[in-house]
């Protein structure tokens, strides 16, 4: 974990979703000495229960002395302007593993270039009125790059360049993106080191998060969409039970995604 003099005197914005990796993120920036300001949008998102999941654990942190600054925005409208099964209530997100072509179908169109731009004119308006610098840190990462564009190095070069060029000072905001080359078990194993840096609890932050993209009303899921594998394949490699609950029991839901798991290497051997 990064732990040097010049980190801890930056600011960092980072954009919070609610699920695993954005919490990973925060947690290591905390960790770090940061000032953090999050942002997290409601953009209409069939899993918004991932919002109230990230409350708990602003609260939770509140109450163990770490406040932190952040927002959500309303943006719900633009979910009926998106053609995406995490955003139309009368398409199923798609069961399988997350490498699977069908979970282009979870592609929301240009949502990281939106979020980016807003985040990024976050992180530079800090760093003016505060005379400092700021990191524009997001928690993508390899396992994204098979099927999402926008969470591609390339994407984020080229649209941080544009940033840079199209604005004033924007040599005092940096990008952070310290999970871009690591798997979801690699950022468990870095949320724990911040964990326990922190003293809190591992089980309650996880507790409080959402990564499947299509819940039940109370949080659940049947741990057969591909964000839901690629989560249960993560902590089983970690070592622990993910401590949030699913609709089976969690023995049920490993066997299940190491079968998904199986049969997409077969199927890519194959050539399918």
């Amino acid at each position: 974990m990064i732990d040097d003099a010049m980190t801890r005197k930056r600011r960092a914005v980072v954009c919070l979703s609610g699920g695993m990796d954005s919490t990973s993120l925060l947690l290591r920036l905390i960790a770090e000495g940061r000032k953090v300001y999050g942002l997290s949008f409601d953009y209409g998102q069939k899993h918004r229960i991932e919002l109230s999941r990230l409350k708990n654990n602003l609260a939770y942190l509140r109450e163990n002395g770490i406040e932190i600054d952040s927002q959500t925005l309303d943006m719900s409208k633009l979910g009926s302007l998106f053609h995406s099964a995490l955003t139309d209530s009368n398409w199923t997100v798609p069961t399988g593993h997350y490498e699977q072509e069908n979970m282009k179908q979870t592609v929301v169109p240009n949502r990281n270039a939106i979020f980016s731009s807003i985040a990024y004119g976050y992180a530079l308006s800090i760093a003016m009125q505060e005379d400092a610098e700021v990191d524009f840190s997001l928690g993508v990462h390899s396992g994204d790059h098979a099927i999402y564009p926008d969470c591609r190095p390339e994407f984020y070069e080229a649209i941080f360049k544009a940033f840079s060029i199209g604005n004033w000072d924007s040599e005092k905001v940096f990008l952070n993106l310290p999970y871009l080359n690591m798997n979801k078990t690699g950022i468990l194993y870095d949320a724990d080191q911040a964990i326990e840096k922190l003293g809190l609890d591992f089980e309650t932050i996880f507790r409080n998060t959402c990564t499947s993209y299509q819940p039940d009303k109370d949080g659940k899921s049947h741990g057969l969409t591909g964000s839901d594998v690629e989560r249960i394949l993560a902590f089983h490699q970690f070592g622990k039970p993910d401590p949030v609950q699913y609709r089976d029991t969690w023995e049920e839901v490993v066997k299940q995604a190491l079968k998904l798991e199986r049969q997409f290497q077969q199927d890519s051997r194959i050539g399918l």
